[in-house]
């Protein structure tokens, strides 16, 4: 399944898909439920452009590597080139925010991890990020007060706030910038709330975005 760039209205953002660049534990809820350490300054990490997929349709879930968490995210769209931006400029550059399904091979993670090794395997695999339509930041009142919700087989698993970020967004945006130029159609991946857990095959989840964005789509 191939993936654009699109507006909530199902036009065309215009922009070539890029980079993700995802921060780890950025909510202390989220850290504090895998008895993780909460950072001193943002956690980086990068999904390449293979990872993404269509939110809308149905993602595949990959097999033989243990199990595979969901993580909802807040999604930012990079719409100008940013390298040691000001936050002021983070905030011109963003073209829209929507939502992402951190997909995590947990199990993997975990082994690499008490190797010392690099996660990329267990988070940069083909599918890994699950990638919403975006609405336009210009319709967006306040980027740190938006629910981020996740309903699986209709329960409620992930209900959080970007106001407990512990890494702002356009804080965020301007740090990334200090290490890795962004270019437009990169994405940031704004961290977790709490309630991660396993996504298997036939699952039915439902992602929102406070009254902004909601999206159905299922594993498989």
């Amino acid at each position: 399944m191939s993936y654009q760039h699109q507006y909530q209205d199902g036009t065309a953002v215009g922009l070539p898909l890029g980079k993700v660049v995802c921060v780890g534990r950025n909510y202390a809820d989220h850290a504090a439920e895998l008895n993780n350490p909460i950072p001193t300054e943002p956690m980086l990490f990068i999904k390449p452009a293979s990872s993404v997929v269509p939110m809308a349709q149905p993602f595949r879930l990959p097999t033989g590597h243990g199990s595979v968490h969901f993580e909802t995210e807040m999604a930012i769209l990079i719409g100008q080139p940013l390298s040691h931006a000001t936050e002021a400029e983070a905030a011109a550059a963003i073209a829209g925010v929507g939502l992402a399904l951190d997909l995590t091979l947990r199990d993997l993670q975990g082994k690499l991890k008490e190797k010392g090794h690099p996660w990329e395997k267990a988070k940069a695999f083909d599918g890994a990020c699950p990638l919403s339509a975006f609405v336009a930041a210009g319709a967006v009142a306040d980027l740190q007060n938006l629910q981020i919700r996740l309903r699986v087989n209709g329960e409620v698993r992930q209900d959080g706030n970007s106001s407990h970020m512990l890494n702002k967004v356009l804080p965020l945006i301007s740090y990334i910038s200090d290490f890795f130029s962004l270019q437009p159609g990169d994405v940031v991946l704004t961290g977790t709330p709490a309630g991660v857990g396993p996504v298997v095959a036939g699952d039915q989840l439902k992602v929102g975005l406070g009254d902004l964005l909601e999206v159905e789509t299922s594993a498989v």
